[in-house]
């Protein structure tokens, strides 16, 4: 989870600028496709263009910005369209450590099913912010391992619910989710400012949540009834 401010990044990023190039080899595991499943960008954006909203208010997309993001209903899913900021907590490895990011915790509120922390290099996760009076995750049928079709720039990504964030923001996603997307992973310096759009499956888990390829064959079926029942 992040608190990011701009000020914040700006510096981190020169810092890592001056360190250096990241390896080439930084990012091996991570999905290197973004169009999974059989269901396409457009036909699921096609079902959220307008929104009823089901939070008790709305969230900030980073610390300095204020408050425009509703989270929307929708039948069998929720969902919010926000930027993305970078996630990189979990289990430390190449690209997701105290070096690399200002920001990184080694834990993750969701774990695998060994127990240990996600890995958020190389699984595709998605940030839900922390239950609020602004709104309650798990009472919308949200939950750890759940799955997410995460749509930018054409391109659809399957994650799942892998961290919880601050109460007040929203529109974060792990380093694997950034770099499928072809957004910059960097926790410091990447992500994305807007266009990215999150759908949440109500009451579904990919087992184990771990899985990359479980949520992938999951939600290609949520997906498909996504667009038959909206």
């Amino acid at each position: 989870m992040r608190l990011r401010t701009l000020t914040l990044a700006a510096a981190s990023g020169a810092a890592l600028l001056a360190a250096g190039a990241l390896p080439a080899n930084a990012s091996a595991n991570a999905p290197t496709s973004a169009q999974e499943g059989s269901v396409s960008a457009a036909d699921l954006l096609a079902k959220v263009t307008s929104c009823a909203q089901i939070s008790h208010g709305k969230y900030q997309t980073d610390e300095e910005t204020s408050a425009t993001v509703p989270v929307c209903g929708k039948n069998g899913a929720v969902f919010w369209k926000a930027d993305m900021d970078v996630d990189c907590d979990g289990q430390r490895t190449t690209n997701c450590n105290e070096n690399r990011d200002p920001w990184y915790q080694d834990d993750t509120a969701f774990h695998q099913s060994d127990g240990k922390p996600l890995r958020a290099e190389s699984l595709p996760y998605v940030v839900v912010p922390s239950s609020s009076s602004i709104w309650n995750y798990s009472g919308a049928g949200i939950k750890g391992g759940g799955v997410v079709a995460v749509v930018y720039n054409n391109k659809v990504e399957y994650a799942v619910v892998g961290d919880t964030g601050p109460t007040k923001i929203i529109g974060e996603a792990s380093y694997a989710t950034a770099k499928a997307l072809g957004i910059d992973p960097d926790p410091a310096t990447g992500g994305a400012d807007s266009g990215v759009t999150y759908i949440l499956f109500k009451n579904s888990k990919a087992s184990p949540i771990e899985s990359h390829s479980a949520a992938v064959s999951l939600g290609d079926q949520l997906a498909k009834q996504f667009l038959a029942n909206n």
